[in-house]
């Protein structure tokens, strides 16, 4: 089953940089099959497990976060790069390869003992994933469990989420 999603996967060599082997979703996106199966894949492991709300970080975090969420019967809760939410927010700031990042969630987005699921397209080396938690944990929010579709498991994100249940659709070592 998920062979016929990593053939709806395109590699693209030397991209955004020489050196690095890019996994383009585009096509598996595209696809009505490939994107139901996907969700459906990413759901499942949490069917029956009390969801309130998905998390999930721009921009493809968006994507697949609000499908599962929709899959849960839970809410749907946005992390944005620093200004971009409207109302009042808290944020972290998290190490990036070459430099810092900050992200941002609504003060009033999560509250006290929610079980979330936090939900992204990829896990490359944790960052993103780890300040998305984060900020749940900040709220209040109990993390139910980290869902991606892609792991880039040589990277080894998944260490930076040691304490959290952590499915992976497709694993790239």
């Amino acid at each position: 089953m998920t062979e016929n999603l990593r053939r709806l996967i395109r590699d693209i060599p030397d991209f955004p940089k020489p050196g690095i082997l890019f996994r383009d979703i585009t096509p598996l996106l595209a696809d009505p099959s490939g994107l139901a199966l996907s969700v459906e894949l990413l759901a499942n492991p949490f069917r029956g497990k009390n969801i309130d709300l998905v998390v999930g970080a721009e921009s493809r975090g968006f994507i697949f976060g609000t499908a599962v969420a929709c899959c849960l019967s839970a809410g749907f809760v946005i992390v944005r790069k620093s200004g971009k939410l409207p109302s009042k927010r808290i944020a972290t700031t998290y190490e990036l390869e070459y430099g810092k990042d900050t992200l941002e969630m609504h003060s009033d987005a999560i509250v006290k003992g929610q079980r979330v699921l936090v939900v992204d397209d990829l896990l490359a080396t944790g960052g993103t994933m780890k300040a998305c938690c984060d900020l749940v944990k900040q709220l209040g929010g109990h993390i139910a469990g980290v869902a991606v579709l892609i792991e880039l498991a040589d990277l080894r994100g998944r260490d930076k989420l040691a304490s959290y249940d952590v499915h992976a659709v497709l694993r790239y070592e």
